[in-house]
């Protein structure tokens, strides 16, 4: 399989080390997958999460010059999740009677809101019982 920068292939793992693990991709070529580039968790163990001769999907990350392919198995698995688009929102203004009023009607609009809603709750504390400054009178 040919690689290239940016692709995803399929190789088998050839060799497991302390730093990460050599993948033979095929056609004679062999990469490195960094112990950072394994898995999204911390990876304190390579051998708890490959195995020689697994079969592994892994992103081609660059091609040295010298011929070094580098390797990601952990941005190979995030590209194949699917991508939650997210729900779209209407911003769009939405027109009420309050937008047509003149400012004097608005004005005016809240004012009688305002004093019916004092109203409500003055009756409210009258009918409540509680009068004076907080302290019973004990006779």
């Amino acid at each position: 399989m040919l690689a290239e920068e940016g692709k995803i292939v399929e190789g088998t793992v050839s060799g497991i080390t302390n730093f990460g693990a050599f993948i033979d991709l095929g056609e004679g070529k062999t990469g490195l997958v960094h112990i950072s580039e394994v898995a999204d968790d911390y990876v304190k163990n390579i051998h708890d999460y490959l195995k020689d001769k697994q079969k592994v999907k892994v992103k081609v990350l660059s091609i040295g010059k010298d011929g070094k392919i580098s390797l990601s198995i952990r941005q190979a698995a995030a590209q194949n999740k699917k991508s939650v688009r997210p729900v779209e929102v209407d911003w769009s203004v939405k027109e009420d009677d309050s937008s047509r009023m003149s400012f004097d009607d608005k004005i005016s609009k809240f004012m009688k809101e305002s004093e019916e809603k004092m109203q409500v709750l003055k009756s409210k504390s009258k009918s409540n019982g509680r009068k004076g400054n907080g302290f019973r009178n004990k006779i």
